[in-house]
């Protein structure tokens, strides 16, 4: 099985993650937490380009020609053979972050995002995604002070310097996406304490684990 976790900054997607995880580890179930980009030894390399406020000259094409580069590889990689093997795989972000922040925020064609995140991912598509939706300027506040606590504003903090508005419009891709698949996505309130959100991711996977 392969769930993805989506959602703005600052929607406790590394938290939740990091409890579910720990949910299947305890239901006996082998899981491989991975996430994009930075899987694999070269989304290492290229989450240190993009990530990092010195690159806030990046072209958006060029953007999502390297997030496309890290998610092909990591498939390869990492995503299919874990899967092959009978893992259940958690991914932080996939590919509805690219339609999202580079279709919604940056304003590149989402049909044609579509088209290329088919060719990077060959095949390999997520069973469930766990949309944390949380309005976005309660997020850029979350994620900003939590950068800012971590030390990690300038080697990480590229997207959250983006204007509010940005981040209003890479919500409402996310929304639309969860509208046009309703199978496949789950939307979640990430606004409550994060006991209750765990509880409710849980619930999600549980469910389509077959309890």
């Amino acid at each position: 099985m392969f769930v993805t976790l989506e959602g703005v900054e600052g929607s406790g997607k590394s938290t939740q993650i990091e409890r579910l995880c720990a949910s299947l580890n305890a239901a006996g179930r082998p899981v491989t937490l991975t996430r994009q980009p930075g899987g694999c030894e070269l989304g290492r390399t290229l989450r240190a380009i993009l990530l990092s406020q010195k690159s806030s000259g990046l072209d958006d094409r060029a953007e999502l020609f390297l997030y496309l580069a890290d998610r092909a590889q990591h498939v390869a990689e990492v995503i299919r053979p874990a899967l092959e093997s009978g893992q259940v795989v958690v991914c932080d972000r996939y590919i509805d972050s690219t339609v999202a922040y580079q279709g919604y925020g940056r304003g590149l064609d989402v049909a044609l995002l579509t088209r290329l995140n088919a060719v990077a991912v060959a095949g390999v598509l997520p069973d469930l995604t766990i949309l944390l939706d949380l309005d976005a300027a309660a997020g850029l506040s979350r994620a900003m002070a939590r950068n800012h606590a971590a030390g990690t504003a300038a080697s990480e903090g590229r997207f959250e310097a983006e204007h509010l508005d940005f981040h209003t419009r890479v919500r409402r891709g996310y929304l639309a996406l969860a509208a046009a698949h309703p199978q496949r996505f789950v939307v979640i309130d990430a606004a409550p304490v994060p006991e209750l959100v765990a509880r409710a991711v849980w619930q999600a996977v549980s469910a389509r684990l077959g309890g």
